[in-house]
This record gives structure tokens, sequence and C-alpha cells, in this order.
């Protein structure tokens, strides 16, 4: 995918075919003595707005059916940018908001992190980043703490707006939680 990108037309098998016949094999799994220090990386810090973004999903239900919140914050100011409430969101759907942020309120992110949900992971989402210029960095498998910023709004959001309210339709839901 990323070298059609940058417009070579080889396929995965002959890459990888190429990429053998070099030697590059490198080795699956990291050395037992360095695996726990390998990930740890000093947490970021972020000086103006929109340099880095968090996104999320949150489930919650009305009476008969499920739904699902993104939640979208700018982690410099902790601000809730946008929130959008479907029954089922895609990868289409989320760039959709990430859309009318950008050309509504003419506000983009340099660099939005995200977990490894299929609906981040799409190809229709590494493509519009990569139109946009923007970096899209994912947090390791169970390890929430990666995304910390996002999980501490959406504990305050499902206390304070979820777990209070009873939604009877999705249009309810949504006029409830936009107010």
């Amino acid at each position: 995918m990323h070298l059609r990108r940058e417009g070579w037309l080889d396929n995965h098998k002959r890459v990888y075919r190429i990429y053998k016949e070099e030697g590059l094999n490198l080795s699956s799994k990291p050395p037992n003595r360095s695996r726990a220090a390998s990930h740890l990386s000093e947490r970021p810090t972020f000086s103006k707005l929109h340099d880095c973004w968090s996104m999320d999903l949150v489930s919650d239900s009305l009476f008969d059916k499920k739904i699902r919140c993104l939640t979208i914050v700018d982690n410099y100011s902790r601000q809730c940018m946008a929130m959008y409430v479907g029954k089922g969101i895609n990868g289409y759907q989320v760039i959709d908001a990430l859309e009318q942020l950008r050309l509504f309120s003419g506000v983009k992110a340099k660099k939005i992190q995200v977990d490894n949900g299929s609906e981040f992971i799409s190809k229709e989402m590494d493509r519009w980043a990569y139109e946009q210029k923007v970096e899209l960095t994912f947090s390791r498998p169970g390890k929430p703490t990666d995304n910390a910023y996002i999980e501490s709004f959406n504990g305050s959001f499902r206390r304070e707006c979820l777990n209070t309210n009873w939604f009877l339709s999705l249009k309810d839901a949504k006029q409830k939680i936009e107010n």
C-alpha cells in the first residue's frame, strides 16, 4: 500500500521475494532482555492547539439498540473538538467528522493518536491522513494508557452524560449529548 502510494506497481508477492533475496530477514520478535524497555518512551508535550488530537469510540445503548460516539479531543487544551453519534461508525464516517472540522471550523491536527480499531486502521483513513499530511499514531494493543487524554475524557463523558441519560432514539441521543 505504501509502495503504491509512491508510484510502485509491484504486488506484495514480488516485494516479499525481493526482500528475501536481498537477505533482509528481520527477527519477528525482539530479544527478551529489551522487550519491556523497547516500548518505553517519553510522554510527548504539546506546545500549541492542534499539534495533536486523540480519537476514540464510546459505546452505549438506546432502549433497544446500541449507539457509538466518536470523540475527538485536542491534547493541548483538553477541549472536545467534535463528537459524532451514530448506530455504527465506520472509517468513512470518521473521515466525514474530520472533514467537517477541517472545512467548517478551519482546523486540522498535525498528528492524531488513535487505538487499533477497525475504523482507524482502514485504508480510507490512511489515504485521508496521507492526503491531508496528518500523522496517525497508533497505541499498542491492550495499552489504553498510550492514549490517556482520550481515555480520561471518555471516562468523564460516560459518568456525566451517558450514565445519567436514558436515550429513546438516535435523534434524542444526539440532542442530549450535544447539550
